[in-house]
């Protein structure tokens, strides 16, 4: 499908949905994000749903400001895939085992390493500008500094939520590896920081949602918040790329027979911040749940735990700000996916894929997301499919 326009207070509303499907709180949302007097720009992805001030599954193209609440508090979040030499063919007929040593090797949910991953140790991870990275620490917000150990030891860790590493296999039987985590509790601390900050402002007094305060530019709030969104970016870029070198590690010592090769990664982010130029005007554009898609852009859009996975190559749209869905999408909160499934209705809908099966993940179950095959159906303007992955092992939190 193209887009539906629906008239905005300041700009129209691009939606690559249905909006009779959207929520109404998510449609709520999405007016008033367009009442921002910053606002050039709003397109919103087939993944839509409600999010805190901003839906996820929207891009905001604003100039000379930027909304921290739009970026959302896993600043960075996004996926990471790879295409490795195995088959099908190669992959015991009990998965459990592999299952077992990926989640030894990378902790899961609020968990950390005992001990600083060492980069150098981990084949092809590029270490190049590590330390420089780690040095700006120093210039982040003092609020956050007490967490520098913790930010150091979560480095190369899943988190929980959505968030997981799967192996998969291909139209070509395949394998691949693919992961979908951010920048940790960091992230999360000095996106709330900011969020606070803003809110404060004297110019964000008037907004119909105070979740939507902005920074605006030549200000030292927007140059404090800059350099730790940017930090935070590659924080989680850093934190995506150790997990892989550590999977990467756990799949060469369960195949050593096979010795295992692996192609060029694919890396996107989906909850960040990028200057862009359009229409000959530079633009802040907050892409909170979508990545970017421009011209021969490599993207991932994962389904839900037993649903597949998209990697997909972008088209282009300027209209959607170069920009397509991060995945399936919510249909449901968290609250009302417990109460409507019971883990029998977990069990039967991931039938045939190697992962957890109890209550602590029923809120991930796939019925509680939308269809991935029509979320990708309703973005063919913005996106070719290259490959679509179905998953036999999925690591969550």
């Amino acid at each position: 499908m193209s887009y539906v326009e629906i008239p905005g207070a300041k700009v129209p509303i691009r939606m690559w949905a249905d909006p009779a499907t959207v929520e109404d709180g998510a449609m709520r949302q999405l007016r008033n994000v367009a009442t921002l007097p910053w606002i050039k720009g709003l397109a919103v992805m087939p993944d839509v749903h409600y999010g805190k001030g901003a839906t996820v599954g929207s891009v905001i193209a604003m100039h000379g400001a930027v909304c921290p609440a739009a970026v959302g508090v896993d600043i960075g979040c996004g996926m990471s895939a790879v295409k490795t030499s195995l088959t099908a063919n190669d992959l015991p007929g009990d998965l459990s085992r592999l299952r077992s040593r990926i989640e030894q090797a990378i902790p899961v949910g609020r968990g950390m390493h005992d001990d600083v991953v060492d980069p150098g140790r981990l084949h092809g991870f590029a270490t190049a500008g590590w330390e420089e990275f780690w040095g700006r620490f120093d210039g982040v917000a003092e609020a956050v500094k007490f967490r520098q150990e913790r930010a150091t030891k979560q480095m190369g860790t899943l988190g929980s939520g959505n968030h997981h590493l799967e192996v998969s296999l291909d139209s070509s039987n395949r394998v691949w590896l693919t992961l979908h985590s951010g920048s940790r509790n960091i992230g999360k601390e000095l996106a709330e920081y900011h969020i606070g900050v803003a809110q404060k402002l004297s110019h964000n007094q008037g907004l119909v949602d105070r979740d939507l305060a902005v920074f605006l530019s030549e200000t030292p709030q927007m140059a404090a918040y800059r350099n730790d969104l940017f930090w935070a970016q590659e924080y989680a870029k850093h934190n995506r790329a150790i997990m892989m070198g550590l999977l990467k590690e756990v799949i060469r010592g369960e195949f050593k027979k096979a010795r295992v090769t692996f192609e060029q990664e694919i890396s996107c982010h989906h909850n960040y911040v990028a200057e862009e130029r359009y229409d000959g005007v530079d633009l802040l554009v907050t892409r909170k749940g979508a990545i970017r898609a421009g011209m021969g852009d490599y993207g991932i859009i994962p389904g839900s735990m037993a649903t597949g996975t998209y990697i997909v190559k972008g088209l282009g749209s300027t209209a959607a700000f170069n920009s397509a869905s991060h995945g399936a999408g919510r249909r449901m909160s968290r609250n009302a996916a417990k109460r409507r499934f019971s883990t029998q209705d977990l069990e039967e809908q991931t039938r045939g894929v190697e992962c957890r099966k109890d209550s602590g993940v029923v809120d991930e179950i796939p019925g509680a997301y939308k269809p991935i095959e029509q979320v990708i159906d309703q973005q063919r303007d913005l996106v070719e499919v290259v490959e679509k992955l179905k998953q036999v092992v999925c690591v969550k939190g």
